[in-house]
């Protein structure tokens, strides 16, 4: 038998990865801001000693791989709250190295939880927004979903296909009057460069020192002395939804910024340079 609340919460947020890291601080602050908040991840008891015991809070047990469970996590959510108005696919982790440095079962394990996870997530908790003609998917990118970089190859490949999920779904959803947007974090202080988020190819090859090699070094300077404020990020999240007309991307950081402006003006230039050639492979008028 159901057991649904009086409707007294701003929204209803569904949220992956919610134990630890932004995942958590995006619950707080939906939280702070009157919202229920239905917090997935693998460890139930790490995100009650996280977030507390509130009537506005549902932890609920979820490895996004699982299909399964992410169909029971949706249906404890429908029988607390009712409906879920906001999912924030955030679940995921990184692998740091040379495209060729990264094992079969390392990038393998990453598309599962990074893609496929978030998949799995999606299509369980859209039949009810549907239903409802409202709601709005976030799905959490990267710096590396709009540029991939020596060394994050393969995670700038899971995250680009968010993007293109996204993308899709943004066109795919809008006249269900459903919004989808794709959020890029650059980088951040939280554990995102710690063992416990990224996992490093074990094996190096001396060929890539100058590159990929030369990120690692990097990632090992950069960890936790970030630019980014994950506190105004997960504060940032909150406008976003509270948007009356959300855009499909949104960048957060300076660093972010950088980055798309470096690619894209990198894009025009190249496309300039090659448009003769490529315009002359359509048939003769």
């Amino acid at each position: 038998m159901a057991d649904i609340q009086p409707r007294g919460f701003k929204r209803v947020w569904f949220i992956t990865g919610a134990s630890r890291g932004i995942g958590a601080l995006i619950a707080e602050a939906a939280l702070a801001d009157g919202n229920a908040v239905v917090a997935a991840g693998r460890n139930v008891t790490a995100i009650v000693e996280r977030l507390g015991d509130s009537a506005a809070l549902l932890p609920v047990a979820l490895d996004v791989t699982d299909e399964a469970q992410a169909k029971a996590a949706m249906q404890a959510a429908v029988d607390k709250f009712g409906r879920v108005d906001v999912l924030v696919n955030n679940a995921g982790f990184g692998l740091l190295g040379a495209v060729e440095e990264c094992a079969d079962k390392d990038v393998r394990r990453m598309y599962d939880t990074n893609v496929f996870g978030l998949l799995n997530v999606t299509r369980t908790v859209l039949p009810t927004m549907r239903a409802n003609c409202s709601g709005h998917v976030i799905n959490i990118s990267s710096i590396g979903g709009y540029r991939g970089s020596a060394g994050f190859g393969v995670y700038s490949s899971t995250k680009f296909a968010v993007e293109g999920i996204t993308e899709a779904m943004h066109a795919e959803l809008k006249p269900l009057g459903i919004r989808a947007t794709v959020v890029e974090p650059g980088y951040f202080r939280t554990d995102f460069l710690d063992a416990s988020s990224l996992v490093v190819a074990p094996d190096v090859i001396d060929d890539y020192d100058a590159t990929s090699g030369a990120v690692r070094r990097k990632a090992m300077q950069l960890n936790h002395n970030q630019p980014g404020d994950p506190k105004k990020l997960a504060a940032a999240m909150i406008r976003l939804v509270d948007a009356p007309t959300p855009p499909l991307r949104l960048p957060l950081g300076t660093d972010t910024l950088a980055a798309i402006a470096t690619k894209n003006a990198y894009v025009t230039q190249e496309t300039e340079a090659w448009k003769e050639l490529s315009a002359s492979t359509d048939f003769a008028a």
